[in-house]
């Protein structure tokens, strides 16, 4: 289920990020693998995340994901290993939360881009997600909750 989409501006977020390119069979593999990444750098840091995890995804997904996985820090942080400093962008984006489980989320991703079309809005390639509440906070998946971001060319 999708919230009814607004369109708004966004503000420049620090970000600590690790950088992804791969196909979407592997999608599950390494995004806990690179969370944990993130974290235990951040962690290192003395500092902790300012906001939710996110994907920051370079373009629309195809059959390969190019993406960043990260989180918003208050800081810029130092690059350590995969680990590097990256921004989500200021911009005017259309803005969503889907609620439900992982599995239907390209399901809303579809649903969501076709209101934007509809809408008359001009997408960029890049988009982003942030997930607010998942397994993480409860084993329902009828309580997860994800925010979906597509920029939009200006007005």
């Amino acid at each position: 289920m999708l919230d009814k989409p607004q369109i708004i501006r966004t503000e420049a977020r620090n970000t600590a990020v690790i950088h992804l390119i791969v196909p979407r069979e592997e999608i599950q593999d390494v995004m806990g693998p690179a969370i944990d990444e993130v974290l235990a750098v951040i962690q290192a840091q003395g500092l902790s995340p300012d906001g939710p995890m996110f994907s920051y995804h370079l373009r629309r997904p195809t059959d390969t994901f190019d993406f960043e996985v990260g989180f918003p820090v208050a800081k810029q942080v130092p690059e350590a290993g995969r680990v590097k400093a990256g921004q989500l962008p200021a911009a005017r984006v259309a803005r969503t939360i889907y609620h439900g489980g992982y599995e239907n989320l390209g399901a809303a991703w579809g649903d969501f881009l076709a209101w934007i079309e509809a809408s008359g809005f001009v997408q960029r390639e890049d988009l982003w997600e942030c997930y607010i509440s998942g397994p993480e906070s409860s084993p329902d998946s009828a309580t997860w909750n994800t925010e979906l971001n597509r920029p939009l060319d200006a007005d």
